[in-house]
């Protein structure tokens, strides 16, 4: 159960019918209520809740915000509500003040739902897909996967949080230029380990994997290849190259908490020729015109600076024709509601163009997401790391699991949102310290782990929550915990609705915070025995709370620590 959601409701209730109220009377001259907009204060001092409905009635009743204000508040009847008082502020705000007794029924509803706590039925069960990572599967992922795996799967976790039916898929790049060049860069290294005289390909691939993936074959088959055709011997290095890096790929993400409900390979667009029948779709809607022997989708329609090939002279379709066939597959042929995709900060320009693509095909464009995600620095020493100690290379996702475990990756990847640079503090991210904010977090639930570990080596008998007098929780620092550990649902809703899944990270921060203020300011284990099992019931209220959030985060939370 969502209790802000309640209020919330309650609160829009009771203004709403002061204002209608006011209308029968004729103290407000008002033809239509507009939506009454409740927000949570900035500051304590303003009560609970909030709404500005005084200020936006203004213009319609041609009256002083202040008097309308007034009017709503001397017709308001909240008996029978949570809401205590009724003030107005500023140039009319109106403040809600409530009583204690929405908070205790929290702290009842959070252990009779225990895991469940949190979730909310805003999808409805549409079906919705997330697509992140899509790493190049031509090498090892790099930290730009790393932050898209961690904030993708985090914001599926939250979606299905949320009632969505979420599929998490990964777009397997395996047709295309990069592979050509793949497979002539693997001959290459091929012929050269063998004696042979050969060069990479410009603009080939130069790392040490495409020479180990040579070796490795070199040891299982010699030189069996060394007189085929160059085409075929190209193509079977090719699939077995992409067979072993893609192996990798999904180790280092199941290492990584990230598990992908489809893999789907770009290649099979091309084998059931979706990609010339959505060019002959697009032809069909009138969206393409041919120009220099090559076909041109009609982008500048849509509001993009220029148009853009879909299929070169040579007849090759452009890599811009197969993501429109394989968002045609998502939207029209698999029947998704909705299509989220984390993209990199080098495809910023893509999205105006996939979106009139969406709209060529007849999918409304609002039905695709587009994340662009930025760049990641890593820091040692205050100073950017670049190298990896085995290696030589760019720091891979394995290297970044293998220094700071997968907790500090995951939990420091969900700090900032995707739209911002992040700066990965390495020093820091290993550090046990209240400054490490994912030791901080970790620490607070291993923290109520050991207190309640401690009261059950007592032998002190915890009733059931119902008979349990919630209302001794008085102190502020309880009050403060408890309003906090109600947000939860209400966060996971906005974390949905807005695609941010940072939000519940910076949540779970203000959670451990307001427990460690609360434990240093309040005992548990207290000779009273009726305020300790309050006490108790809050801690464990609280405990389960976090657990919940890095859960989502697919972040450990240790007992102890």
């Amino acid at each position: 159960m969502n209790m802000v959601q309640k209020i919330t409701e309650q609160i829009k209730e009771i203004v709403g019918d002061a204002i209608n109220k006011c209308i029968e009377k004729g103290i407000l001259a008002i033809e239509e209520v507009p939506d009454i907009l409740v927000e949570v204060p900035r500051e304590k001092t303003h009560g609970d809740f909030a709404t500005n409905i005084a200020m936006v009635l203004t213009k319609q009743a041609k009256k002083n915000p202040r008097a309308i204000a007034q009017d709503i508040v001397e017709n308001s009847d909240y008996g029978g509500t949570y809401v205590e008082s009724i003030e107005i502020a500023g140039p009319g705000f109106i403040n809600f003040r409530l009583n204690n007794m929405w908070l205790y029924k929290t702290v009842e509803i959070i252990h009779n739902e225990k895991q469940e706590y949190g979730r909310v039925d805003i999808g409805e069960g549409k079906k919705v897909m997330v697509e992140f990572v899509s790493a190049n599967p031509t090498g090892p992922m790099h930290m730009g996967n790393a932050r898209g795996a961690a904030l993708g799967d985090t914001l599926a976790a939250v979606l299905d949080a949320a009632g969505y039916d979420v599929t998490r898929e990964f777009y397997i790049n395996d047709a295309g230029n990069q592979i050509e060049k793949f497979g002539k860069s693997l001959e290459a290294r091929y012929l050269q380990l063998l004696g042979q005289d050969a060069e990479l390909p410009e603009g080939g691939y130069q790392g040490q994997d495409v020479v180990e993936h040579m070796q490795d074959l070199i040891s299982r088959e010699g030189d069996k290849y060394l007189n085929a055709d160059s085409e075929e011997r190209q193509k079977i290095f090719t699939e077995y190259a992409l067979r072993k890096n893609l192996e990798k790929i999904k180790k280092d993400l199941g290492d990584f908490g990230v598990n992908f409900d489809i893999w789907f390979s770009e290649q099979s667009l091309y084998d059931s020729n979706e990609i010339m029948d959505t060019v002959e779709l697009l032809k069909d809607r009138g969206y393409t015109y041919e120009l220099d022997g090559a076909i041109w989708f009609k982008a500048s329609l849509f509001g993009v600076d220029k148009d853009e090939v879909l299929v070169r002279s040579n007849g090759i379709p452009t890599y811009f024709a197969g993501d429109i066939a394989y968002h045609r597959n998502k939207f029209i042929t698999r029947e998704y509601d909705w299509v989220i995709n984390i993209w990199g900060a080098d495809h910023h320009g893509h999205v105006p163009r996939m979106k009139g693509a969406m709209e060529a095909i007849g999918v409304d464009p609002d039905r695709l997401d587009i994340i662009i995600m930025q760049l990641v620095r890593l820091l040692r020493n205050g100073e950017v790391a670049r190298m990896s100690k085995r290696k030589g290379q760019t720091i891979t996702l394995a290297d970044l699991i293998e220094e700071v475990g997968r907790d500090a990756a995951r939990f420091f990847f969900n700090l900032r949102s995707a739209d911002t640079h992040l700066d990965f503090d390495l020093d820091l991210a290993v550090e046990k310290s209240n400054e490490n904010p994912v030791f901080y977090v970790q620490y607070a639930h291993a923290r109520i782990c050991s207190i309640l570990s401690q009261i059950a080596q007592e032998g002190i008998a915890i009733p059931a929550i119902d008979s349990i007098n919630l209302t001794l929780l008085k102190e502020e620092t309880e009050i403060d915990l408890m309003k906090k550990l109600a947000e939860l649902p209400e966060e996971i809703t906005k974390a949905a609705q807005t695609i941010e899944p940072t939000r519940i990270t910076r949540y779970v921060l203000e959670v451990a915070s307001l427990f460690h203020t609360f434990y240093n300011s309040c005992r548990v284990m207290v000779d009273d025995e009726s305020l300790m099992r309050a006490r108790i019931a809050l801690i464990e209220a609280t405990r389960i709370v976090i657990r919940n959030v890095l859960d989502l985060l697919s972040v450990s939370a240790p007992e102890r620590m």
